[in-house]
Order: structure tokens, then sequence, then C-alpha cells
């Protein structure tokens, strides 16, 4: 694997960066009732979290890996479910909870650390687990690429 920082580490962090980025650069604020942001904030974490457990709900049914730093140690690929919308649940429902968190803080500029890191997923994280699957699985792997989006 091309990193070896876990996958809610570089969530946790991503979220400080939002948080600071707020604080230092006080661009873009919006200011909607503190209600409506926590529940704004609620309903992503909600649908984070559900979307997250899902998937590792359904690896777990499978009896194969969720170690994301070895995905050659993979015993099936799953394909059913939440698995056939997005390839990668665990990673989007990060993404919808730090989508709530800059609705929570209040600012626009938060928004602009959720492409940095989608990118870093992407790049350190999905490329290699999809190479490894590949190895793997082969055809059947390549098929799914083709047929499922790699996040919506």
């Amino acid at each position: 694997m091309t990193t070896k920082i876990p996958p809610p580490i570089v969530a946790v962090v991503t979220a400080f960066l939002m948080w600071a980025i707020s604080k230092l650069v006080p661009l873009g604020l919006f200011d909607l009732p503190m209600d409506m942001q926590v529940w704004v904030f609620a309903f992503f974490a909600f649908t984070g979290l559900a979307i997250m457990f899902t998937g590792v709900l359904a690896f777990r049914q499978s009896k194969t890996t969720i170690n994301p730093f070895q995905p050659e140690q993979a015993s099936s690929l799953v394909l059913t479910g939440i698995y056939q919308k997005t390839r990668n649940p665990m990673y989007l429902g990060m993404l919808l909870i730090l989508s709530g968190w800059a609705f929570l803080l209040g600012s626009a500029v938060a928004f602009l650390a959720l492409p940095v890191f989608v990118a870093f997923m992407n790049k350190f994280q999905i490329v290699p687990e999809e190479k490894a699957l590949e190895q793997l699985f082969g055809h059947e792997f390549s098929d799914y690429l083709l047929s499922v989006r790699r996040w919506i």
C-alpha cells in the first residue's frame, strides 16, 4: 500500500484542518440558526455512519477482511448490497460526515477540504486497493470497476 495512515485518521485530520481553516480564514461564513446547523450535521453524520455500517456488515457477512492495508487478504469480492451503488461505502460515509462537519462549522471555506480528502483517498488508498483486488480477483473485479462508480 502507498500509505500506512488508517483512513479514519485521515478523516479526523481532515476534520481538524477544516476547523482550523474555518478559524484562520473567516471568509464565506454563513449564519444558519445553530439548531439548523446541528440538524444538518446530524443528517449527514447519520447517513454517513449508516452507509459505513452497511459496508462493514457486508464484509462481515462475506467473511472477508475490512483491513484497508491488506486488500490482498480478501477472501471474497463483495458485489451485493451497498456495493452495487458505490465501491467505497466506508470512505463515502467519512466524506458525508465531513460534509456535515463543514455545515456545523458554518464555513464555506471548510468545504474546500472535501476535494482534498477525496483526492488523497483516491491516490493513496483507493487506487492501491483496486490494484491489489484486480490482481487477486482478475476479470471479475475489472468488470465490477466498469459497472459501479468509485464514490457515487
